[in-house]
């Protein structure tokens, strides 16, 4: 039994054979397989969903290296522990986008502990995890950040994008500590502000 099937090079001849049968069935049958230790089964899982875990933890943490790390990892767990997934509690689709951000968000606090991530993530609901969606939103987070002020955006983008502590972007804009933890905090309810106002618009019209 593999250790690690994403890691191993399938035959070529059977991959092909078995993609083909494997990508008509439902998330269901595929994690019924998983539990039996299938191969095939892990990699059809991995085809299907690795964009979208791909997506959301690049959008937390702006790191690609970073990004396909927590994709390895979480699909290791998958394979290792086909348990891990309640089918009761939702879609698989739904399982990996919360786990992804989860494991995202732990990784972004553990490097800048300072700053509170997660008032910076933006929620999904039930219907946007897919890649499209995802892209969307960041399409729009970008949209939005390019509205803020200056002095806000280069303050914020210092702590998220490169990962700045309050003490480093406050030497770097020669800001007392003070006014960069206020900027940052504005800077996350107007970016949160003007998403809301936008959603809202969009869902009226």
């Amino acid at each position: 039994m593999a250790t690690d099937p994403l890691s191993c090079t399938p035959d070529p001849a059977t991959t092909l054979s078995s993609r083909g049968s494997l990508r008509e069935l439902p998330d269901s049958e595929l994690m019924r397989r998983l539990a039996l230790q299938d191969e095939s089964a892990i990699e059809e899982l991995y085809s299907r969903y690795s964009a979208l875990v791909f997506s959301i933890a690049h959008h937390v943490l702006n790191d690609v290296a970073a990004a396909e790390d927590i994709a390895q990892e979480i699909f290791l767990q998958l394979w290792r522990n086909p348990s891990s997934f309640d089918p009761e509690r939702g879609a698989l689709s739904t399982w990996f986008t919360v786990i992804t951000r989860h494991r995202a968000i732990d990784r972004c606090r553990r490097r800048r502990a300072e700053v509170d991530v997660s008032d910076l993530i933006i929620p999904i609901d039930g219907k946007q995890h897919d890649e499209a969606s995802c892209n969307e939103a960041m399409q729009k987070i970008g949209s939005a950040l390019a509205e803020m002020p200056a002095n806000l955006r280069v303050t914020f983008e210092l702590a998220y994008l490169h990962g700045l502590t309050h003490s480093e972007i406050s030497a770097r804009n020669g800001a007392p500590l003070g006014t960069t933890k206020s900027r940052i905090r504005l800077a996350l309810q107007w970016l949160r502000k003007k998403l809301e106002e936008r959603d809202a618009a969009a869902n009226a019209a």
